[in-house]
């Protein structure tokens, strides 16, 4: 298998730089199709699904300010708030700012919300809108990531081998039959880093609630086609919430998909690609 590899850079306004790349471009009259990754993952999460739709699309995915290969710094904000902003930059570096390149965009856990935020206050147009268990509604996290937000600078004292072992235990909880051994080391090494133990801690403890809360009631102003797809045995966010995100988005439809968990990437990717492939074909 080829490797999973962000091989172009961008410089944000902050001064942050991101990793990126486009998959499928040499179908350059192809329709675009952006991926986003949620906490505490990667891009990489999206690369059988990244493949998969590059044999019809243009496919533009990227780790975020603090996560994966993308830089990591103390004083950095990862916020979701900061997040969104980003996303818009990128769209207007990738040329899909505009009509008619606009992409459709394709958005996990709190990618979720930092699509939702880049559409309705930072103006970012889509052509679609798929929101896979996105962070979207109040409440939302784990129990283990409201632990871990409400006391950071304790856990931040944890010898390295003890972090690695939480964070192995908190990502291995995102999947209901389990990862792969060589998935969830993947998953892990970049926060047991001397720069991404820290930046673990940094983004549970800027990720407010309150980046929800200021567009939550906004959804019924969304007009696009939206399709949200849930994991049936999500413990991270349940799929109630699923239901009542599509009751507020007009036109939206829900699919939930059996035998998965929080991250459908890793749990169900033929069925999930299925999904997305019939919803971006329209």
């Amino acid at each position: 298998m080829t490797p999973w590899l962000l091989d172009r850079t961008f410089r944000t306004a902050s001064g942050d730089e991101v990793r990126w790349t486009v998959l499928g471009e040499g179908q350059p009259e192809a329709p675009a199709v952006v991926l986003l990754h949620g906490t505490p993952f990667s891009s990489y999460v999206w690369r059988g699904v990244a493949r998969a739709l590059a044999a019809r699309h243009r496919v533009f995915v990227w780790d975020m300010p603090g996560y994966g290969v993308s830089e990591q710094r103390a004083g950095q904000d990862v916020s979701l708030g900061a997040q969104a902003g980003v996303f818009a930059e990128l769209l207007a570096h990738w040329g899909l700012a505009t009509a008619p390149a606009r992409p459709a965009v394709v958005a996990h856990d709190f990618g979720g919300c930092v699509a939702l935020r880049a559409h309705l206050l930072h103006g970012a147009r889509y052509a679609r809108l798929a929101l896979v268990d996105p962070v979207a509604l109040a409440p939302w996290g784990s129990p283990t990531y409201r632990l871990l937000g409400a006391h950071p600078d304790v856990f931040a004292q944890l010898p390295p081998d003890l972090h690695r072992a939480l964070v192995r235990e908190y990502v291995s909880s995102a999947s209901h039959p389990g990862l792969h051994p060589a998935v969830l080391d993947r998953l892990v090494e970049p926060w047991c880093t001397d720069a991404g133990r820290p930046a673990f801690y940094r983004q549970i403890a800027q990720n407010d609630q309150r980046f929800t809360d200021e567009i939550q009631d906004r959804y019924g102003e969304l007009t696009l086609p939206t399709l949200i797809c849930w994991g049936a045995q999500d413990t991270w966010i349940p799929p109630a919430k699923g239901h009542e995100l599509t009751a507020r988005i007009p036109g939206s439809h829900l699919r939930l998909i059996e035998d998965a968990g929080h991250l459908v990437q890793e749990d169900a990717p033929a069925e999930l690609t299925s999904l997305l492939g019939e919803f971006l074909r329209g």
